[in-house]
């Protein structure tokens, strides 16, 4: 694997690839149309990737090690860590507001409803996956709604009018004219946008899965788990820094991830309250350094997915 253990002063083929993502989701400034990135690590990649590892709860060594490695080839969230509440990192200039583990989109919007708050939900008709059936589809969201709705004042209900729902959910391919293109199999697997502006877009060219024993795909994604991340997205929320939250931004494949965590459920209820039916698990976990380390046999594995998934990636980036 080229790039693993690069660090500043070393120049590797295909560094500017890698330039590339961190500039889509915000951590370096994109060049001009009439410049490129070069392969070089330079001081100012070595800042953006202390930066990233900071953002994304790693070790923050300077360094492309194992662990951040990792994280850099799974498949993520198409909504920037720095973005101001549109699909990727191109935010306008609006940043997020994070705390210490959690952040807002600019400006901290949220859904102003009338009590009790009922925000509706829709698929775009025609813009549907085919291979799992409407009523899984359906069954997925509204599980990925009502987790949500169990820890905030909120009820979600889907709507049969999908141009004045509130929320509007389809699937699309590369670019889809919301200036955000999606780039094929396990790159950015979704992107949503922040209050009130109600789009939920998914990547048509991912595997889609409901159920991993029915569904073998190496690289099926789970619906559900991308759907309530994103749904966090919609309520406002941006990207947090603890590795087990829902709203992390990446996600393995063949990786159910469904369970609000404490940063999750603290982050939402800062914006909307609580729900005054909710009664928090004690064992609700933060875990603000969990992931931080990696055990061997997962070091072992993520050498396989690393070159397969970078070469993947590197290959849909250059158009091929």
């Amino acid at each position: 694997m080229r790039f693993l253990d690069a660090d500043k002063g070393s120049s590797v083929d295909g560094m500017a690839e890698l330039k590339r993502y961190f500039g889509r989701f915000g951590y370096l400034p994109v060049p001009p149309e009439n410049m490129s990135f070069t392969d070089d690590f330079d001081d100012v990649f070595e800042e953006a990737l202390i930066l990233y590892q900071r953002k994304l709860g790693l070790t923050e060594t300077g360094r492309l090690d194992y662990d951040t490695m990792s994280v850099i080839v799974s498949p993520r969230c198409g909504v920037g860590d720095f973005s101001g509440g549109g699909g990727g990192g191109r935010g306008g200039g609006k940043r997020v507001r994070t705390t210490a583990r959690f952040a807002y989109f600019y400006g901290e919007p949220r859904w102003v409803r009338p009590a009790p708050m009922v925000l509706t939900y829709a698929f775009a008709p025609g813009d549907m996956i085919d291979y799992v059936s409407p009523s899984e589809v359906r069954t997925a969201f509204r599980r990925a709604f009502s987790r949500w709705a169990m820890v905030i004042p909120v009820n979600f209900t889907e709507a049969e009018d999908y141009s004045t729902a509130d929320i509007r959910i389809g699937w699309y391919s590369g670019d889809h004219g919301d200036g955000e293109a999606f780039d094929g199999v396990l790159g950015v697997l979704a992107h949503a946008f922040s209050p009130e502006n109600g789009r939920f877009h998914l990547d048509a060219a991912e595997r889609w899965a409901v159920d991993f024993k029915a569904e073998k795909s190496k690289v099926a994604v789970d619906l559900e788990s991308v759907a309530t991340h994103e749904i966090g997205h919609v309520l406002g929320l941006a990207h947090s820094s603890v590795k087990n939250a829902i709203m992390y931004p990446s996600l393995s494949p063949r990786t159910k991830k469904v369970e609000l965590r404490k940063d999750d459920v603290e982050a939402i209820q800062a914006l909307y309250g609580s729900n005054p039916n909710y009664n928090e698990d004690p064992g609700l976990a933060s875990d603000v350094s969990s992931g931080r380390g990696m055990d061997l046999e997962r070091r072992k594995g993520l050498m396989k997915w690393t070159a397969t998934i970078v070469m993947v990636a590197y290959f849909f980036s250059l158009g091929l």
